[in-house]
């Protein structure tokens, strides 16, 4: 498991990689897609380095939690890079290639895995592969 299930200790994690990227220090691999990812994402840079880590995020408030928005983009990567599910490394390319923008289509995998991950975890059951990989090859296009 990359992460704990300490909430604060995650939050450093993203805080400690991303100011080690900005004095330009050598960062280990995991470290080097956080601080990727942050740098994406100027609108979270002051919140990351003020190291709140007892903020709450709640959509009823309208507020975005960054932590669950950049991991998104982290577990997608994760997803493409090791092709699993089986068959996402494609699907992501044709997303790709029609997009255009690599940071705008992580944003719709991401936006597809997190509606996966939510219904899993109203069920209390495991993420359903296949429903993921279908919602996926219709925003590709090639849905059946």
């Amino acid at each position: 498991m990359i992460f704990g299930q300490d909430r604060a200790e995650l939050r450093r994690m993203y805080r400690d990689a991303w100011l080690r990227h900005r004095r330009r220090e050598l960062l280990g691999p995991l470290e080097a897609q956080i601080a990727a990812v942050v740098e994406q994402h100027p609108e979270y840079h002051s919140f990351i380095e003020a190291g709140d880590e007892a903020a709450e995020f709640s959509p009823d408030e309208g507020r975005t939690n960054p932590f669950l928005h950049m991991g998104l983009h982290l577990a997608v990567r994760e997803q493409v890079s090791t092709d699993r599910p089986v068959g996402i490394r494609a699907l992501h390319a044709t997303l790709l290639a029609r997009i255009g923008d690599p940071h705008e289509t992580e944003h719709r995998v991401a936006e597809v895995l997190a509606e996966a991950l939510w219904e899993a975890q109203a069920r209390n059951a495991m993420p359903d592969e296949r429903l993921y990989l279908d919602r996926l090859q219709k925003l590709a296009g090639r849905g059946r």
